[in-house]
Formats: C-alpha cells, structure tokens, sequence
C-alpha cells in the first residue's frame, strides 16, 4: 500500500507566511532605522527646549545681580569641566570632530558615539549654557544624533563596519536638521563637512532619517523659521558687488582668525596658561568662567549663551547693539571653546556675523540692516566651517531667504577661501586629534 502524498499547503497560508517574512525582513532592513532617526528628533527637540530653559534660567538669576556670573560662571565651569574630564572623555568641544574621527575610523566610535558620551554631553553642555559660556547647542546635537544612531546598531543581527558608518552619518545629519529645522541644509552637511564625498547608495539612507527626526520635530515645535523671515530687497543692482567683496573679505579674516587663534592656541597663549590648560584643566576652566563674567560685564550681558536673541534682533532691525558686540562675542567664543566645555559654534558665529553686519550697517545705509546681517552671518560661519555650500543652505533656510540667492552663496564661497589664508579646516584639523591623539598628562584637578 503506497502512502498518500502530503496535501498541498493551502494558498492562504502561503501567503500569510510569506507576507509575515517579508515584514519581518523589512522591520530587520528599515524599522531599526526609522526608528532611530524618530528618536533623533525627539531628543534634538527635548535637548533644545532643556537648553533655553538653562540660558533663561541664567538671564533670570542674573537679572538683578550683575555680580553673580562672577560666582556661578566659574563654579559652573570648573565642575562641568571635572565631569567631562572624569567621566565623559571625548565630550569636549563642539562634538562634530568627534564625528568625522569617527566616520574615518570607525575603531573610534565606541568612545565617542557612546550613550554615556551622548547623555555627559547633553548635561554638561547644559551646565555650560545655565552658567552663561558662549555656547550653541547645533553642534553638539549632531554628535548626539550620530550617538544614538550608533547605538542602534544593536537592533541589527549582524551589524557591519559599513551599516555602522550609515547610522553614524545619517544620525548627524539629521541632528543638524533637526537642531536648525533645515533638512536640506542636513544633506548638504553630511555631503560636505562629515564625508566630504558623496556615495549614491547613502544618499537615501540620509534623506530617510532628516525626513523621519523632521517629522517629529515639526510635530513637537510647528514649523517655524529658526530666525524668522526677513525683509530681503528684492532688485539687487550694482551698490550689492562692493557691499558682497566687503562682506566676504571681513567674515573671511575674522572667521581665518578665529580659526587660527583656536588651532594655534600654544603659540599666542602665555607659556604658564598653557602649562596650566594641560595639566590642570578644572583650575583652567574656571580662569575662563571668570573672564566670560568680565566679558559679560564690560557688554551688558549680550555676550552669554549662543547669541541667538542678539541675531535675531538684527535681522528683524529692532535691535540696538554696541560697535563692539562683533569684537566682544568674538572673544566670549574664544575662551568658551579653549575652557574644552561641551558646546558648539555654531550659533554664536552667526551671532559674530550678524555683529559684523551691524558694523557694516554704520559705513553703508544704502543696503539694509537685515540684509547685511544676512551676508555676514552666512560669510562668518563659512570662514569658520570653510564649508560654504552647508553655510549658504543653512542660513537661506533659516531666515527664508531665497530672494538673497546669489548674494548669500557668493558670500559664502568668498569668505571661505579668504579664510584659508589664514587657517586649515577648523573641524577636520580637530578631528585629526582624535585619530593621532597624545599621551594624555597626569590629571590634577
């Protein structure tokens, strides 16, 4: 007696399972992505209200005590710098050299893409910003988001060097994005500053995770301009080229200076500071709080936090600033960043840029104020950057500019190659630091 054949499985069934291996394929390919870049957005936005919640803290206690920075500012600084040193390593500075060591060895991720290095620098920078250094929170979200996308490489069965680098870099960019509410300006950071190259197959692995941290930061915060619109003129004749070569040669040299001050600080800081930065970084950083409290001091209180307000006020010309807000901001950012506190430059160059547009404004009347604090904003933080292209689409994005165009982008273009005069690329020239680093000195705090 032969056995019967087994029945055929019925087509529902197949179907079913079929569909069950598909979607289980697609959550192990794509969910643990989407759901990162989702969480990328939820904690630029929780990290960005937790910021100007610290700045307003500040301005509220110093309201009516001018004297108190000259306690909290330096008290602030040196526990901040303490932590970092003690138990957050690779948290210091702006965090976007952090990422491009990172994407050129990926040996470096796990010190400085960790969740421990993610939440040190979301509190220190905090700290930082609740004692009034001259700090912005764009730069260090990018190393946040590149953090937390790092961290869910975990979510993969077998993750990669090459998924690895995705997530890193994707997570970046969408921290950026979100941070300034500019997703194109997110691409075009990655493309430019992280990769410096681009490879068509990441190109929508970047443009999935801006979309999905866009998302949830306009559902959080609305869509809104990071600095509001501007009233940009709208025939541009022949007084805007001397006013364009004007603006490009100063952010040039200002933001090639700034570089250079910050890259070659052993070489114009005296012998006995610089002994002292290296070996005894608390007692440093708590020289710095002093002198951000004088500086503070001397400019009316305009110099704390990333300048955000000063900026703004500018570009919506109802806002009185000193001759020397540019000078003194300039150098608020300068000891704030050598202090080796956790924050970014980001916003406090455009802060720079608009003080040098505001000096522009007393020579020139023919162009106005908003338009020139647009030129220099965009021509400062490309000289700093030396990333022009990133520069032009983030400031066009944030103040709706794109009746400024041209002048925006030649600006931008300008200054940067006036600030390679003077300085190599600010955020690669760091990052360089962290992939040949040095035998760290004996710690006494």
């Amino acid at each position: 007696m032969t056995p019967c054949p087994p029945l055929p499985m019925p087509l529902t069934s197949r179907v079913s399972r079929q569909t069950a291996r598909r979607a289980q394929r697609l959550w192990l390919n794509y969910g643990v992505f989407w759901l990162g870049a989702v969480l990328v957005g939820l904690v630029s936005v929780l990290y960005a209200k937790l910021i100007d919640f610290g700045y307003e803290t500040f301005r509220h206690m110093t309201a009516h005590a001018l004297w108190l920075p000259f306690i909290i500012t330096p008290v602030g600084a040196g526990i901040a710098i303490w932590l970092t040193q003690r138990f957050f390593r690779g948290a210091q500075g702006s965090g976007i050299p952090q990422v491009i060591a990172s994407l050129q060895d990926g040996r470096l991720s796990r010190s400085l893409l960790s969740l421990r290095i993610m939440f040190g620098k979301i509190a220190m920078s905090f700290i930082g910003i609740l004692c009034g250094f001259t700090i912005g929170r764009e730069g260090p979200t990018v190393q946040i988001g590149a953090s937390l996308m790092y961290a869910m490489r975990r979510g993969y069965h077998r993750s990669s060097m090459h998924i690895e680098r995705q997530l890193t870099l994707a997570g970046a960019a969408a921290g950026l994005a979100a941070a300034f509410n500019t997703p194109l300006a997110g691409v075009v950071f990655a493309i430019e500053e992280l990769s410096r190259s681009f490879v068509a197959r990441n190109s929508g692995t970047l443009i999935t995770a801006i979309i999905f941290s866009g998302v949830v930061a306009l559902g959080l915060q609305g869509n809104y301009l990071y600095f509001g619109r501007i009233q940009a003129i709208g025939d541009f004749h022949w007084v805007m080229f001397p006013v364009v070569i004007g603006a490009s040669v100063l952010t040039g040299t200002a933001g090639g200076v700034f570089c250079w001050l910050l890259l070659n600080a052993t070489r114009w800081i005296p012998a006995p500071l610089v002994e002292m930065r290296r070996s005894r970084p608390v007692h440093f950083a708590v020289l710095c709080g002093v002198a951000i409290a004088v500086i503070g001091l001397v400019s009316g209180g305009t110099t704390f936090g990333s300048g955000y307000a000063e900026a703004r006020g500018l570009l919506e010309s109802h806002e009185a600033l000193s001759p020397f807000y540019a000078v003194l901001k300039f150098t608020a950012l300068i000891v704030s960043y050598l202090s080796g506190i956790p924050g970014g430059i980001f916003a406090p160059s455009l802060s720079i840029g608009a003080g040098l547009g505001d000096l522009m404004s007393m020579i020139t009347a023919s162009v106005p104020l908003p338009v020139l604090a647009a030129l220099c904003m965009v021509g400062y933080l490309a000289a700093v950057t030396q990333s022009p292209i990133t520069s032009f689409v983030i400031v066009m994005e944030m103040i709706d500019g794109h009746q400024m165009v041209i002048p925006l982008m030649a600006v931008a273009l300008l200054a940067s190659q006036v600030s390679r005069a003077f300085s190599s690329p600010f955020y690669h020239t760091l990052a360089h630091g962290f992939l040949t680093p040095t035998v760290p000195a004996p710690r006494r705090a």
